[in-house]
């Protein structure tokens, strides 16, 4: 029986960042997308409604950045399997400081939509420190910017209110993430080298270890390559 697999991208992300990871025949592989919230709608009713998309029980979620803090709302409402977060983070303690300060100071509302127009701009927001050299091989996975669903998205990121981090999420973070550095992120958690981009910079990483992760539930980098 193959093992059902959902794969959730980072805000602004389209399901092409996974385009490069490969997995084999005994994983059914399912991509989800971002779909316009509603107008003050909560992350938890945003996380249901993409819940009822799941087609299939016990699925393993693997979220990337804001995608990992869905997919941990998500599993309110599932029985999974497994919680893969790459690139994100497990609790809002994990959350850098600015961030943590915008929860009281409301300073990201404070941001021009206009922002998302520039390209670099958007990139490096999205992909990190990584992205500068190589901004056009990245342009194709930034389709979501409609400026009322990032608003929303910054908001929910900046405001998660989960201060705990639930023991069954496993969590890979890149040694030189620039977004959330990884001097926040608490164990447990498996280190690789990279910066926020690691699903599209490390592909061949996670084509290897990712079935590993999946069965074998690995979360000691000691024993992955």
């Amino acid at each position: 029986m193959r093992e059902s697999v959902y794969l959730m991208p980072g805000m602004g992300a389209n399901p092409k960042i996974f385009e490069f990871i490969t997995l084999s025949e005994h994983f059914d592989v399912n991509y989800l997308s971002w779909f316009p919230p509603e107008k003050e709608e909560t992350l938890d009713n945003y996380a249901f409604r993409m819940s009822q998309r799941v087609e299939h029980e016990n699925p393993v979620l693997v979220g990337v950045s804001f995608g990992g803090v869905l997919v941990q709302e998500m599993a309110k409402h599932l029985d999974c399997k497994k919680i893969i977060i790459i690139s994100s983070v497990k609790s809002n303690k994990e959350l850098p400081n600015h961030m943590k300060l915008a929860q009281f100071t409301n300073a990201h509302k404070l941001l021009p939509t206009q922002w998302i127009k520039n390209l670099e701009t958007f990139a490096f927001f999205v992909f990190g420190n990584g992205i500068k050299k190589r901004l056009q091989h990245y342009e194709r996975y930034l389709s979501e910017r409609d400026p009322d669903y990032l608003n929303w998205a910054i908001d929910r990121l900046v405001k998660w209110s989960r201060n705990f981090q639930e023991e069954n999420v496993i969590h890979i973070h890149g040694k030189k993430d620039s977004v959330f550095p990884i001097k926040n992120i608490q164990d447990p958690v498996i280190k690789i080298e990279g910066d926020h981009a690691i699903v599209l910079t490390k592909s061949d990483w996670f084509s290897k270890n990712l079935p590993k992760i999946i069965n074998q539930n690995l979360v000691d980098s000691i024993y992955l390559e």
